[in-house]
């Protein structure tokens, strides 16, 4: 991040004034992608999740010898763990999250793809633990490696896999099976990078998954 502002700020007087600038821009870009989680709010999302599944649903079943891989996998030191899933309903990610949970595997940070948010619903997805592209991003063709906002986000998922915060990454859009979308893509390359670029020695990409007999 600071060679990017370093280069952009050529020419210029480099002062307190311009540095500033920097720093708010550098925030807006992290307010844009995060938020800090909400305990209170984790909790009243568990409370009312357990109501609306035995709204929705006849039973929930846990497949154990899924269940038993993932755990295995969290159990390796120092290694962030990385959850790959299809997307079949806007409900994968609150669903996947308190499974998750519930096997004492931390709040997972859930990669939101590009469906439309209000403000609000953005706002409280972002204190449960989901993280999204800069706006801007989502509608750029360039390379994701170029510029402030590429920047700021590689950092991000650089600082997420370095301090073993679980990350989930929907590969597809919902209803659009067997098609990897564009922000999966930008994610998966942010792993790599991290990866590549060796902030964090390994990964471990570990496949998740939700089917339905009927799809909410």
């Amino acid at each position: 991040v600071r060679d990017v502002t370093t280069s952009r700020s050529c020419g210029s007087r480099g002062d307190g004034k311009s540095h500033q600038q920097w720093k708010e821009k550098i925030f807006q870009i992290l307010a844009e992608i995060q938020a800090p989680l909400s305990l209170l709010m984790l909790r009243l999302c568990n409370w009312a999740l357990l109501k609306l599944l035995n709204r929705l649903f006849l039973n929930v079943q846990l497949h154990q010898g899924q269940l038993e891989m993932v755990l295995r996998a969290a159990r390796t030191p120092n290694v962030p763990l990385v959850f790959l899933s299809t997307h079949k309903s806007l409900l994968d990610g609150l669903l996947l999250s308190f499974l998750l949970f519930s096997q004492g595997l931390g709040v997972p940070r859930v990669t939101v793809g590009s469906q439309v948010c209000s403000p609000h619903l953005r706002a409280l997805l972002t204190r449960l633990g989901g993280i999204f592209l800069p706006s801007r991003m989502e509608q750029m063709l360039s390379d994701p490696d170029e510029g402030l906002l590429g920047a700021v986000l590689a950092t991000y998922t650089e600082e997420v896999l370095r301090s073993c915060q679980p990350l989930l990454i929907f590969l597809e859009e919902p209803l659009v099976a067997l098609h990897l979308s564009a922000p999966a893509q930008q994610w998966l390359a942010m792993v790599y990078r991290a990866v590549r670029d060796g902030a964090v020695p390994d990964v471990l990409l570990v496949p998740v998954g939700i089917s339905y007999d009927v799809v909410p």
